[in-house]
C-alpha cells in the first residue's frame, strides 16, 4: 500500500487550486438515476471515493464514460439491477445516497450496512424513517437492508438531527415521488442548493434548497431530462486545509478556484489567530503571522465551523500561543488523532470524546503515522510539513478517497513529499 514521505520545516509559497467537491460529485453522479437522458458532468475529482461510486453506478448498468480528465457522461437508461455491490458499499459511506433515487426509479434497492470513516456512530435510521413516511417498507438482515414500493408519495419529514446525506438523498427520491413533500430542519451546505437548482433546471420542482424547509413537488414518476451540463463546485474542504496549511507554512500560498462565501467561518477563526487573509472573486490568499493566536472553534452545520476542517485547523493550533479548545460537536471519535499528534510532540489534553485543550506553540517531530480516516488524514500530511525531521504517512488510501494527486499538488508549493 502507498506511503507517502514528508521532509517537514520548509516555507510553503505559490498558487494552488481547489478541485470539484467531493460532497457534490457523489450526490450528481446517483442523481443520474432520476433521468431519461445521459447526463454530463464537469470538474468532476479523480479520487478514490468518485471511482467507487462509478463501480457502483455501472454495478446497476449505468454506463459511465469519459470525456476529459474531469468531464463524465452518465447513462442510467439502462439500469435494472437493484442490489448495489456489497464488497464495495459496505466500506463506502456515501453508497446509501444511491438508494434514494434508486428506489425512485426502479421501486426496490438492496444495500449492506454502509461503512466509511471510523468517526463515530453515523446511523441510517434517518433515511429508513423518511422513506417509510413516503410509502416504503423496509426489510431487515443481517446482510442489510431491502427498501420498496408499490408507490412513493409525499410525505412531511422533519429530521430529528440535521444531516446532509439524509437531506440529499430525500430530495432526490421526492423528485419522483407522487405529491408533495417536505423537509423541515433540512441541512444547508451549499452542496444542496446546487444539486437542486441542476435538478430544477431538468424538471424538477424543488423550493427552499439551502434553507431549513425544502419543498419538493414530485414528478409523479416522470423522469426528468437534463438540459445541458452539470459543473461541480469547488471543494470548501479542500480549500479550507489549504488555507490552513498556508496559515502554518506559508511565505504566500493563493488558493485558487475556490468560492470565498462557502469559507466565512474557516477564514474568520484563521483571520482571529492573525493570519493575513485576502479575499479575491475566486480566490483567497494567506501569509503565516509573525505570532500565531490561539484560537477557539466548534464545529456546527453549514454555515459554521465545517467539521471536516477540524483536524487541520487542530493541527495549527499547535503552533497557535495559547490555549485553544476545540469542540466537535457533529460526530463522536472525530477527534481520536489526538493521540498520534501527541506522540509528535503536540501537547493536547483530551477533555472528553468532543473536546480538547490544545497548548501551543510545541515543536512537532516526524515519526511514523497511519491516517485513521480522511479528513485526519490530511491533517496529518500537515502536522508531518510543519515538523522537524522526516514523517512517513501510511494507509495513504484514506487520503486518495478525497484529494486527487495532493502530494504533487503540495510540491508545487515546495513541499518536500514523496509518494512511495
Amino acid at each position: 500500500m502507498a506511503e507517502f514521505t514528508v521532509r517537514g520545516g520548509k516555507k510553503l509559497e505559490g498558487e494552488i487550486e481547489v478541485m470539484g467537491a467531493k460532497n457534490s460529485a457523489l450526490k450528481i453522479m446517483p442523481a443520474s438515476l432520476l433521468f431519461s437522458t445521459p447526463i454530463e458532468v464537469k470538474n468532476i475529482p479523480s479520487i478514490e471515493d468518485v471511482f467507487r461510486m462509478m463501480d457502483l453506478l455501472e454495478g446497476i448498468g449505468s454506463d459511465v464514460t469519459k470525456i476529459s480528465n474531469s468531464r463524465f457522461k452518465i447513462d442510467s437508461r439502462g439500469v435494472e439491477g437493484k442490489d448495489l455491490k456489497k464488497g464495495i458499499a459496505e466500506r463506502f459511506r456515501g453508497s446509501i445516497v444511491l438508494a434514494g433515487p434508486l428506489l425512485a426509479r426502479t421501486k426496490k434497492v438492496f444495500f449492506p450496512h454502509p461503512g466509511g470513516c471510523v468517526i463515530g456512530k453515523r446511523p441510517i435510521d434517518i433515511f429508513l424513517e423518511g422513506w417509510k413516511k413516503m410509502g416504503a417498507a423496509i426489510s431487515e438482515s443481517k446482510d442489510g437492508y431491502e427498501v420498496s414500493t408499490k408507490l412513493l408519495h409525499g410525505a412531511e419529514i422533519t429530521f430529528r438531527n440535521i444531516s446532509v446525506t439524509a437531506t440529499e438523498t430525500l430530495m432526490m427520491t421526492a423528485v419522483l415521488a407522487h405529491g408533495k413533500t417536505i423537509l423541515r430542519n433540512a441541512a444547508m451546505e451549499p452542496e444542496i442548493p446546487s444539486l437542486a437548482e441542476f435538478l430544477n433546471r431538468s424538471g424538477a420542482k424543488i423550493k427552499g434548497a439551502g434553507t431549513p424547509i425544502i419543498e419538493i413537488d414530485g414528478t409523479g414518476g416522470k423522469l426528468l431530462r437534463a438540459k445541458g451540463s452539470f459543473e461541480i463546485i469547488p471543494d470548501r474542504i479542500e480549500a479550507g486545509d489549504f488555507l490552513i496549511l498556508g496559515a502554518a507554512l506559508g511565505k504566500k500560498i493563493k488558493v485558487k478556484n475556490c468560492e470565498p462565501a462557502h469559507l466565512t467561518a474557516v477564514i474568520s477563526s484563521l483571520e482571529h489567530a492573525g493570519a493575513e487573509v485576502k479575499i479575491e472573486k475566486n480566490s483567497v490568499s494567506i501569509s503565516k503571522p509573525k505570532i500565531l493566536t490561539s484560537c477557539d472553534i466548534k464545529t456546527r452545520e453549514y454555515p459554521g465551523f465545517v467539521t471536516d476542517v477540524q483536524a487541520p485547523f487542530t493541527v495549527l493550533m499547535t503552533q497557535a500561543k495559547g490555549e485553544s479548545m476545540i469542540f466537535e460537536t457533529v460526530f463522536d471519535g472525530r477527534l481520536n488523532y489526538a493521540d498520534e499528534l501527541s506522540r509528535m510532540g503536540a501537547k493536547i489534553t483530551t477533555l472528553d470524546p468532543h473536546r480538547v485543550l490544545v497548548h501551543g506553540p510545541s515543536p512537532l517531530h516526524g515519526r511514523e503515522i497511519e491516517s485513521p480516516d480522511l479528513r485526519a488524514g490530511l491533517a496529518f500530511v500537515i502536522a508531518a510539513l510543519i515538523a522537524k525531521g522526516e514523517s512517513t504517512i501510511k494507509n495513504v488510501y484514506q487520503i486518495d478517497r478525497g484529494y486527487e494527486k495532493i502530494e504533487e499538488r503540495l510540491q508545487n508549493l515546495g513541499a518536500d513529499i514523496k509518494r512511495i
